[in-house]
């Protein structure tokens, strides 16, 4: 029985699966639970942190962001993504949490219904019930992408938004340019928003990333410094969108949030203008890591499709919570399908953000646990 004390829509939702298997993780598990590089900040990233600390940058800032990284994200946008949009149309935000937040309380009105890829990324349909909408199941296809034509079945004249998120997660896959246009382009025939998840943008092994912003101007695209650079724990992300989305989210972040923290912002700031030389380090190390991963979970009887983004794999696993309870009594952490919608049965995530060594002993426990 619910507590008449608190909102429909928060015991409409439960606390996360990834992190409460990430907390009850003993101090010697092998984690590969939780989405985390197991790589420091880049140097020059947090010297540029020190400075502004030293320099006394420790106040507010406008609520979009600081002018300097907003326009290095527009010069980001418009040359890596093919997208242009000015610096008032880019909001600095805390983490792309508190962007999938911002774009969904701008959209949502009770009853308004959101496509959501199914399995996905949980915050999607915990936001959405949290915001008293109504998440709607978009089946994948066989390679785990977004299945379009589901798409186009399960649209109603109460949707307001799709969300997309390639590389995904929990899947790792990517969906291919041609998917990604027909999805812009049923934004603009049904005049809905394309919500593009793109946080993972930077970790393609085969392919390359799509923007979907560059083919339809009612998309919000979202993105973080978390992953890219190794910054989980600084919370700096974005949004971006042409025409008057931004204007309309600022509402929301400036009551939710004011502001992004200022020293992470010249953090940011740093991480886009100066060396990229560590992000190249880290995809070429997470490729090799899943080379090895999907190869040794195949070898051992586990059928894993070869993910071709982020860092997740999401072999297939029968009674998943079972195969996960099993697993973290001996030590490693992944998480069952299911925390990632009811399609997601039959799966375990594996986040191989972690170290090859410690992904070769999960590789050997997983063999005499599974």
């Amino acid at each position: 029985m619910s507590d008449a004390r608190f909102s429909n829509g928060v015991t409409n939702i439960n606390i996360s699966g990834i992190r409460k298997l990430f907390e009850a993780a003993g101090p010697n598990a092998i984690n590969l639970g939780i989405g985390q590089p197991d790589f420091d900040t880049p140097t020059n990233i947090k010297a540029a942190a020190i400075k502004a600390i030293n320099d006394g940058f420790t106040g507010y800032t406008a609520g979009l962001g600081i002018p300097e990284l907003r326009d290095a994200i527009s010069v980001k946008l418009k040359k890596e993504n093919l997208f242009d949009v000015s610096s008032n149309q880019i909001m600095v935000t805390s983490g792309a949490s508190e962007a999938l937040y911002i774009a969904a309380a701008a959209l949502i009105n009770p009853g308004d219904e959101v496509l959501v890829p199914n399995p996905g990324f949980l915050s999607y349909s915990s936001i959405i019930r949290l915001l008293n909408g109504k998440d709607v199941s978009v089946s994948l296809n066989e390679d785990l992408t977004i299945d379009v034509n589901d798409v186009l079945e399960k649209i109603t004249p109460k949707t307001k938004a799709v969300i997309l998120n390639s590389p995904g997660n929990p899947t790792g896959a990517v969906s291919s340019k041609e998917d990604i246009q027909a999805l812009a382009e049923i934004a603009d025939d049904k005049k809905i928003t394309l919500i593009s998840d793109e946080v993972y943008e930077y970790f393609i092994y085969d392919g390359k990333h799509v923007s979907p912003a560059q083919f339809s101007d009612n998309v919000v695209t979202i993105n973080a410094f978390s992953k890219s650079y190794a910054m989980t724990g600084w919370r700096v992300g974005y949004l971006a969108a042409k025409g008057n989305y931004v204007g309309e989210m600022l509402k929301v972040h400036q009551y939710l949030q004011a502001c992004a923290n200022s020293i992470a912002q010249k953090a940011a700031y740093e991480a886009l203008v100066g060396p990229q030389d560590s992000v190249a380090i880290m995809r070429h190390e997470f490729q090799d890591r899943r080379d090895v991963l999907v190869t040794g979970l195949n070898e051992i009887g586990i059928k894993c499709i070869k993910p071709q983004g982020a860092f997740y794999a999401f072999p297939e696993v029968a009674d998943c919570e079972k195969a996960t309870e099993k697993l973290l009594k001996n030590d490693v952490v992944v998480t069952p399908g299911i925390a990632f919608g009811d399609k997601g049965e039959g799966h375990i995530r594996i986040s191989y953000a972690a170290s090859m060594e410690n992904i070769k002993k999960a590789l050997k426990i997983m063999e005499k646990v599974l």
